[in-house]
């Protein structure tokens, strides 16, 4: 489960001792009411050319909850102020993750949403602790991802002991820079975080609307202040109870599929791609392609590792498969590296912004859970998937790999089952990748009195306020005046997916202008 921290251009040895199980889901740790109110946040003009009415402000909260006046640390805040006469108060947005910087997506969402339902809320974006611009800032190691990497497959034990260096070099990096921090990045305290920012802000509820990991971050949210929700949106839901190792297993295979649809998509245009009508073949050359680059980067930045980089966004968003088939068509027809080094470029080459998101997400994962602790079970799991679903799966394997060495102890995943909530709305394609359509229909059974819309055939990872008017609507109507569909079954309305691209050689364009907008913000890997 992965973010990829990078702008958009197309608009980011074995270890000693035995395996540790998963333990079972524990219940809501206690959450008393703070012994002194919040600090105001004191808000201050930000605005950008995209959203000229954004404001800042920074909010202290305590490092440890439990230690309300121990150690600060600061929390960034930005705000799009409602300008109706009535307010429906605060509506917190987050982008995933974990790791993922939530104050631009403030004013995407005020922007995206009707005038006339962003004009009746405080729409509230927030860098988790430890993201962009919080502090302490995280970054374990700069240039983690410089290229060019080992190739993930470990066909050779020296590729193996390459890859297992690598995360477990990072892993110690963290424990060594931010040992005192480590043990409180974790969803549940990024959860009491939002219920500091509801105290500072002075309202007595708040609403969320999250995508991605920010579906569990809100789930966790509502367990743990049940009475302090008003609405709860969770759009591309990540299953609850396979928090993490179990959920990205699941990801490998849904990521195998999907980037076998974009072979088909490749297929459907062969006058354009000239690369045959065939997508098992149109597969083939894609293997070809990376085994080749093995050998000889491109461009002497793209190897295999970068090659699964670049084209797994292609996993969580159908509007870059224009680029990556011209990437693809570009090297096998004419050996052209250019655009896949400038795909490369553009979807997965890591800035600082991306080491940041990386190290907060192996901090918040590897602490969250418990994971595998002996790595042959690691080795041995990863075959298994790789054998049925190659694409991804060693890749995401390396991504996650620093949790079975890493020097803080683990929580317990939170049950997030909720029959306190008032009505809540979620959001699911059937073919998501980067979370998989299991956990929608499992967080909807866990959520009582949820409502469940499903974009059937869709593929897409977030999927309102991305161009599809009847998933739209659905998340007008709520937030306007709390309405959900009930239709009765496990799902209560479905929608039709949003068509797939165009080539860019067509009039039609390849992307919506608002998807990429929202992908850009939602970045990659959960």
């Amino acid at each position: 489960m992965r973010t990829r921290a990078a702008v958009l251009c197309a608009a980011a040895a074995v270890v000693a001792g035995s395996v540790t199980a998963v333990p079972a889901r524990a219940t809501a740790p206690a959450s008393p009411e703070p012994s002194a109110p919040a600090a105001k946040a004191a808000w201050k003009k930000c605005g950008t050319r995209e959203y000229p009415t954004l404001q800042c402000a920074s909010l202290k909260v305590p490092l440890d909850h439990a230690d309300p006046s121990g150690r600060q640390i600061t929390l960034a805040l930005s705000r799009v102020p409602h300008t109706a006469r009535t307010s429906q108060g605060p509506l917190l947005v987050n982008p995933g993750g974990p790791g993922g910087s939530g104050l631009a997506l403030a004013g995407f969402v005020a922007s995206a949403l009707p005038r006339s339902v962003a004009a009746q809320y405080d729409v509230i974006g927030f860098d988790p602790r430890g993201v962009g611009r919080s502090t302490p800032t995280l970054n374990c190691v700069p240039g983690h991802f410089a290229s060019v990497r080992p190739d993930t497959v470990p066909a050779t034990p020296a590729l193996e002991r390459a890859n297992l260096k690598r995360a477990r070099s990072f892993a110690a990096a963290c424990g060594r820079k931010y040992a005192d921090v480590l043990p409180y990045i974790n969803t549940v305290s990024a959860a009491r975080d939002m219920d500091s920012v509801r105290r500072a802000l002075g309202a007595k509820k708040i609403s969320y609307f999250g995508y991605s990991y920010g579906t569990y971050l809100g789930a966790v949210y509502a367990r743990l202040y049940p009475q302090r929700v008003r609405r709860l949106v969770l759009d591309s839901i990540v299953d609850p109870t396979g928090v993490w190792y179990e959920d990205n297993l699941g990801q490998d295979y849904a990521f195998n599929d999907r980037h076998r649809a974009l072979m088909a998509w490749i297929a459907r245009y062969d006058a354009t791609y000239r690369l045959g009508k065939d997508p098992a073949k149109i597969e083939a050359e894609w293997y070809a392609m990376r085994a080749a680059l093995a050998r000889k980067p491109a461009g002497g930045r793209v190897g295999a590792a970068e090659l699964e980089d670049t084209f797994i966004p292609g996993g969580y968003y159908n509007g870059y498969w224009p680029y990556l088939a011209e990437a693809l068509a570009a090297y096998v027809r004419h050996k052209d590296t250019g655009p896949l080094v400038k795909a490369y470029e553009n979807f997965a080459a890591v800035a600082a912004s991306g080491d940041n998101g990386y190290s907060v997400y192996t901090a918040v994962q590897c602490r969250d859970a418990s994971w595998r602790r002996n790595w042959n079970r690691w080795n041995s799991d990863t075959w298994q998937v790789y054998a049925k679903a190659p694409f991804m799966a060693w890749n995401n394997t390396w991504y996650n790999a620093p949790c079975a060495f890493w020097p803080t102890g683990t929580l317990k995943p939170v049950n997030v089952a909720n029959g306190k909530l008032p009505p809540t709305l979620l959001f699911q394609a059937t073919d998501d990748a980067a979370t998989p359509y299991p956990g929608g229909v499992t967080a909807h059974r866990l959520l009582a009195g949820s409502s469940l819309v499903v974009e059937e055939g869709g593929g897409n990872h977030g999927i309102t306020l991305s161009g599809n008017a009847c998933l739209d609507k659905y998340l007008f109507a709520y937030l306007a005046d709390g309405k959900v569909p009930h239709g009765g079954s496990a799902v209560d309305a479905v929608c039709e997916k949003s068509p797939d691209p165009k080539p860019l050689t067509t009039k039609a364009a390849s992307t919506s202008s608002r998807g990429s907008a929202l992908h850009g913000l939602l970045g990659f890997r959960r």
